[in-house]
Parts: C-alpha cells; structure tokens; sequence
C-alpha cells in the first residue's frame, strides 16, 4: 500500500497525524520530525516515525518518491491479514487534531 506523506523537519517536537491537504497533490499524512533536513536525516526519521506510528518495523515502510522533497511516497508492506488493520490506524492518524494543516492556509 503506498501512502503520500508531508514532513516537516526541525518541528519542536516530533509526532505523526493530522492532514495536509494540497490543491494538487490532495491529502497526506503529517509527520514531525526534530532533525533537520541535512543529509537525509529528516527522511530517515520521518521513515521510522511513520513505522512506530503504524506498527510496523522500519523495513516495512519503504521510501518510494521525495528523496529531497518535504511529499513523499512511502510504500507500506504488510500481510494481506494485517492490511485492514493498517487502514484503519492509518485513517486514524489522519484524522489526528493536533497536527493539522494546509497548504493554502491565509493570515489576517
């Protein structure tokens, strides 16, 4: 199952939930990570955040797209058995409050 996420590195905490919807790319799943976006770094942790999130072990969740982009296309692998489940944390996270947010966003 592939999944579109929006990292944010050097967020001052970490966490992973809400929506980021993007007029072009629809919606993805949030993930804060502390470390700076330096050497693949903020990749690498965002990888491992979104598999503590998930239940998954870190081989499991797989870098497909966005290298060095802040959208990403992960590909999840779990047993067939495992996917409703996987579906259904994930839908959670996405509904997740706390870190909600949007690409067009406007100030007053």
């Amino acid at each position: 199952m592939r999944v579109t996420i929006r990292v944010q590195p050097g967020a001052g905490r970490a966490g992973v939930g809400g929506r980021w919807t993007d007029p072009r790319a629809g919606a993805m799943l949030i993930v804060r990570v502390t470390e700076r976006a330096v050497d693949g770094r903020a990749t690498e942790a965002a990888l491992r955040a979104l598999a503590g999130a998930l239940g998954l072990r870190h081989p499991q969740v797989r870098l497909v797209r966005g290298a060095t982009s802040r959208v990403k296309t992960v590909e999840l692998t779990a047993p067939e058995a495992d996917e409703p489940a996987l579906r259904a944390r994930l839908d959670r996270l996405l509904a997740a409050d706390d870190l909600k947010g949007t690409a067009s966003t406007t100030t007053d």
